[in-house]
């Protein structure tokens, strides 16, 4: 199965013209023969903006246009299509979502759970569980950047069953090398023994430089495609092989997640009889 991942510069200030570009983008994998196609976190708006009103104006309802067309790309290869968006929703909130679409249409819609720093000034927090969707192409688990950082969500996605985790972000640059955000895309799929796929975006805005840090992840921990990085627009392609996140051994006698003892776990402070001090 064939994974691409559009690491494209969207445009806060030009929402029409990011859509654009994504599109443009997607349909280019798809002509290249991949079956599942990711977009970045928020391609159609941007990340950087100044009012609520400036991301109301970029927002747009699922059954718009944007994902419309993009179940128009995805009908010519039989694909699927993953990516951010920013949401209207009915009731007029707005959400940094994301999308699963096939030739049908909208298959399935996240609005995520973690919002990082300046997100909870515009969005409304997701309320309800990251979703593992039965696609034509395999089992996906959906996330969106900042939810990577919460094992219990990664694992989750694995306990129902995702063969590929798939998070749209606009990671901000990082001073090191490798990035610490991309170590935690190998680590999540060695831990799950899933595939990993993070599509970024590239580029600045506003003053904030991007990471440009798009990767793909095998269960075993490589890396089976690495941006470049930075300022760079380009698209990381992957061929994966499902049955491998079906495969859960860590050794001949283990299994990394028949091995799990969650009634042995520290309980929280939330919890009942949550402390055990010593002596």
């Amino acid at each position: 199965m064939r994974i691409a991942c559009c690491q494209i510069e969207p445009d806060v200030a030009s929402p029409e013209s990011s859509a654009g570009r994504a599109r443009a983008a997607l349909a280019a994998a798809i002509d290249h023969g991949a079956q599942i196609v990711v977009l970045p976190e928020l391609c159609n708006s941007g990340y950087v903006f100044h009012t609520t009103s400036e991301a109301r104006a970029a927002a747009v309802p699922v059954d718009g246009a944007l994902l419309a067309g993009w179940a128009e790309e995805a009908a010519r290869g039989d694909a699927v299509v993953i990516g951010g968006f920013c949401e209207l929703a009915d009731d007029g909130e707005i959400f940094n979502s994301a999308a699963i679409v096939d030739s049908d249409g909208v298959v399935a819609v996240y609005r995520k759970l973690h919002l990082w720093d300046q997100e909870q000034r515009w969005f409304a927090r997701g309320d309800r569980p990251a979703p593992v969707v039965e696609t034509r192409h395999g089992r996906v688990g959906l996330g969106v950047c900042y939810d990577i950082e919460f094992p219990e969500l990664t694992r989750g996605l694995a306990l129902g069953g995702a063969e590929v985790i798939v998070l749209p972000t606009n990671w901000p640059l990082e001073d090191r090398d490798p990035p610490m955000l991309r170590s935690l895309a190998v680590t999540a799929a060695y831990l799950n023994r899933v595939f990993v796929a993070v599509c970024d975006r590239a580029g600045s805005e506003r003053g904030l430089d991007f990471q440009g840090g798009s990767v793909i992840a095998a269960p075993d921990g490589s890396a089976l495609a690495v941006a470049a990085g930075g300022a760079r627009s380009e698209t990381l392609v992957a061929d994966c092989e499902l049955e491998l996140a079906r495969d859960k051994s860590s050794g001949a006698n283990n299994d990394v997640l028949a091995d799990r003892r969650p009634e042995q776990y520290a309980p929280t402070l939330a919890g009942s009889g949550g402390v055990v001090r010593a002596g």
